[in-house]
Parts: C-alpha cells; sequence; structure tokens
C-alpha cells in the first residue's frame, strides 16, 4: 500500500482523499493515551473514547460530588459501549489545563490556586466508607496504589488493615528479604477512615481560567473512590515532569498533611518490582540492619 492510500488512523481518511475534499472538520483529536482518545465536538462538547473495561465511575463519581460538595465539575450528557468500547459525551469546562499555561502564571496566583483547589478537596475529608471500594460497592483500581500490576487490574472492596497489606504485598518482588517485609507492614498507617479521594491531582486535571486563572473545574474522576486517608496527600507527592512537580509541592503544603504516610510509601515503593528508588531502598535496608542493597 503506498502511503498515498495509508488511511489517519483517527478519521480513516486517506492523504487521497483528503486532497479531494475541501470540507475542514471542527472535531479533532486533541489528547489521546494508550487505548483513550480524546476529541473536541467544535468548542462546546467533548467525546472521550476508550476501552470499556476496566469500567469508568465518573459519571456517577461527578454526581456523587455535585451531590456532597461544592467542588466544580464538568456534565456528562451521555454515555454507553458498543462491542469493546466506552464512550462519554461531556461539556466542555471553560478554561484551559494548568500544565499549559503553568509557566506564565505569576508566583502568588500559583499558591492561591494550590489554597483553592486545597480547599474544594478538603470537603472529601468528610466523606467515609466502612471499606476500600467505588461507590455502590465496586471495586478500585489504581496502578499507582497498587503499583507495578496491568492497568486493568481492579481490588476489594477491602474491609480490614490485612487485606489492604495484602494487595499492596503481591507487588513486592520476590527478592524483598522477610525482615523488609515485616517492618513495611507494622509501620504501614491506619488507612482508617476510608475517605473519599480524587487520586490523581496531576495539573492537566486542574481546568482554570487564562486570563484571571481562577480555578473552574477539577477532572478526571473516573478512578475516584473510597481510599486510605492518607492516599490524596500521599499520592500527590509524586510528579510528572517538573511543571507537575511545582504544582504538587504548593498543593502538598495546603493538603491535610500525612508526611509520615508519605515516608512509608517512597519506602514501600522503592522495593516494587517495577517501581525502585535506591537511595531511599538503601536508607530503609540499612535500618533494618542490612547493608548491601538488594538487586530488583
Amino acid at each position: 500500500m503506498s502511503s498515498s492510500e495509508v488511511p489517519c488512523p483517527a478519521c480513516k481518511w486517506t492523504p487521497d482523499q483528503q486532497r479531494r475534499c475541501a470540507y475542514e472538520s471542527s472535531v479533532r483529536l486533541f489528547h489521546g493515551a494508550s487505548s483513550r482518545g480524546y476529541w473536541a465536538l467544535g468548542s462546546k462538547f467533548l467525546l472521550k473514547e476508550r476501552e470499556k473495561d476496566p469500567p469508568s465511575h465518573e459519571v456517577i463519581n461527578t454526581h456523587f460530588i455535585k451531590d456532597n460538595t461544592t467542588i466544580p465539575v464538568h456534565n456528562t450528557l451521555q454515555e454507553w459501549t458498543e462491542g469493546k468500547k466506552y464512550f462519554q459525551i461531556v461539556e466542555r469546562v471553560p478554561g484551559v489545563p494548568l500544565e499549559d499555561i503553568w509557566s506564565s502564571i505569576p508566583q502568588p496566583d500559583r499558591e492561591r490556586l494550590a489554597r483553592q483547589t486545597a480547599e474544594y478537596l478538603g470537603q472529601l475529608r468528610s466523606l467515609h466508607s466502612d471499606k476500600m471500594e467505588c461507590l455502590h460497592g465496586q471495586p478500585v483500581h489504581c496502578a499507582h496504589l497498587f503499583m507495578g500490576e496491568d492497568y486493568g487490574v481492579m481490588h476489594g472492596p477491602l474491609n480490614t488493615v490485612e487485606e489492604l497489606w495484602e494487595a499492596l504485598a503481591i507487588s513486592l518482588s520476590d527478592k524483598v528479604p522477610e525482615v523488609v517485609r515485616s517492618r513495611l507492614r507494622n509501620t504501614m498507617p491506619s488507612p482508617h477512615p476510608w475517605t473519599f479521594t480524587h487520586g490523581d491531582l496531576t495539573n492537566c486535571n486542574i481546568i482554570v481560567d487564562p486570563a484571571s486563572f481562577e480555578l473552574n473545574a477539577l477532572i478526571d474522576w473516573e478512578r475516584s473512590g473510597y481510599f486510605p486517608v492518607w492516599w490524596e496527600f500521599t499520592g500527590a507527592g509524586f510528579g510528572f515532569g517538573e511543571g507537575d512537580l511545582e504544582w504538587k509541592r504548593l498543593l502538598l503544603e495546603n493538603l491535610t498533611n500525612y508526611k509520615e504516610a508519605y515516608t512509608w510509601f517512597r519506602n514501600f515503593r522503592s522495593f516494587g518490582s517495577r517501581l525502585s528508588d535506591s537511595e531511599t531502598r538503601l536508607k530503609f535496608l540499612k535500618e533494618c540492619g542490612i547493608e548491601e542493597d538488594i538487586n530488583i
């Protein structure tokens, strides 16, 4: 097949078809990651397309947030599945992702945005469950917490501390000594109360007004649910790129402080089968009486 016959993977038109047609679409693919894509339907709506498994809880979560908090979120107009695909049409929130304009925002406005975001998230602190779960008793998905697992792995609901530890410990390398496992288990902070958590506070999920730098919405609630009370703070301690790290450092200064849990998770994470931090790992090994590093 010649290059002129190879169709676009998004719109399926070939270059020849494009040259023969004067149509210029207002529907465009503006973001893609893994097996999902986000389409702009003009300027007012977005179409999200992804695999139907693992399931998205975004619609029920955003309804729950609207009913129980004043956190600004988007509206979903329609959702459906076709075969192995899940589709969702949402109203487009005015503004832009924080990551797009971070470098142009003055420091006082950055700090104000962090305070404003933390104040909204503080409303989630009173939303509790008696187990770790998504709404309506559904299992949770969090590849960051349950590190090293495939994207679609679900957990729970989890009822006890021991059940949480057993689910977490699956990600530890087989080479981790028993003394290390025991110390990690014994120092794991209590997850109670299981607290409703956004869980993905990267700067691409913070929508702001590009003129006033006001917070317009928090988006991407599809994996939110009831997690350990320390997970919102701990999960926000890891960034993706310098801009996101700068944003999260400011955010952490305003969130309910769980620094001990963050330190514990860094230690735990350093022994993961895929994620490792040799400096943190070696320090923890010495605390356990082991002088040599472990090649995991």
